[in-house]
């Protein structure tokens, strides 16, 4: 089982003629990503890499059945491609694509209550893979392994670094899933959580936040209301200044809000376990 993703997700990918779409979807293609087509103005009718090429969002769903998509597009077009996809019926969409100015985002965040359907990762963010399967984005597909534990992380190295790890050790994924360190973001921790609470075949979670807002907080919410999941938390930017950005424009302390200390204290206070490191992470979701 999986969130999400699964064989029979059917995708688009827009800008996949440009140079970032073109080669992370021949990964995804590599892996066995039903990649269904792809959407570039002025080129619809055309193919490449092998799959058919429209001119809009709706022609590719008409056409193919397409019910997922990525987006590889520039800043300044990726606020319209999130709302482009979701106005043409896509029950998940991907946006990769980072530096897209909050004012978009807000903008996006106000149209997709129009659209309940829809649920979206990111922006800035490095998509989510079910190893063995299928992946949107940008995740090496190559350190995943199939698996019961499931991963839910802000920072793209992050989950990469513990994805590894867990291959490593043995401890295969469900789904891994990055949401992103936008501050305006699609899906929360709060969202993924919830999903994979209602996976059975998930049973173990590696929920990997950082510092700034109060995501994770609300996270530790929803897992001290009681989850069967063994969940292990790991919290990144313990030394950051305070008012500093650090990594994600999201990535910022302000006051008392959004330190380390509050995640981890939040976590701690819902009975789940907080890691000081990812090794620590690993060991203890392996053992748990």
């Amino acid at each position: 089982m999986s969130i999400l993703l699964n064989r029979e997700s059917r995708v688009v990918v827009q800008g996949i003629t440009g140079r970032e779409g073109t080669f992370h979807t021949e990964q995804m293609q590599s892996m066995g990503t039903n990649v269904v087509a792809g959407t570039s103005p002025g080129k619809g009718g055309t193919t490449h890499l092998g799959v058919p090429i429209f001119n809009t969002v709706t022609d590719a769903v008409r056409e193919t059945g397409a019910n997922a998509g990525g987006i590889f597009v520039p800043p300044p077009f990726a606020a319209d491609a999130i709302m482009e996809a979701a106005a043409a019926g896509l029950t998940l969409v991907v946006c990769i694509t980072e530096g897209i100015p909050i004012q978009d985002m807000i903008r996006v965040r106000d149209f997709l209550r129009l659209h309940p359907g829809c649920r979206l990762i990111g922006p800035n963010c490095p998509g989510l893979i079910t190893p063995g399967v299928a992946k949107i984005g940008i995740i090496p597909q190559q350190f995943s392994l199939p698996g019961h534990v499931g991963v839910v992380s802000r920072s793209g190295t992050l989950t990469y670094e513990a994805m590894a790890a867990l291959t490593s050790a043995g401890a295969g994924q469900s789904t891994i899933v990055g949401i992103g360190g936008d501050p305006v973001l699609g899906l929360s921790f709060w969202d993924v959580v919830e999903l994979f609470q209602n996976d059975p075949e998930t049973t173990h979670l590696a929920l990997i936040g950082e510092i700034g807002g109060s995501d994770e907080e609300r996270a530790a919410e929803l897992l001290g209301r009681g989850s069967r999941l063994k969940t292990v938390a790991f919290i990144s930017g313990r030394t950051a200044p305070e008012g500093k950005r650090m990594g994600h424009a999201g990535a910022i302390v302000s006051g008392n809000r959004g330190t380390a200390k509050s995640k981890e204290e939040a976590f701690r206070a819902a009975g789940v376990r907080v890691a000081e490191t990812t090794d620590e992470l690993v060991e203890v979701l392996v053992g748990a």
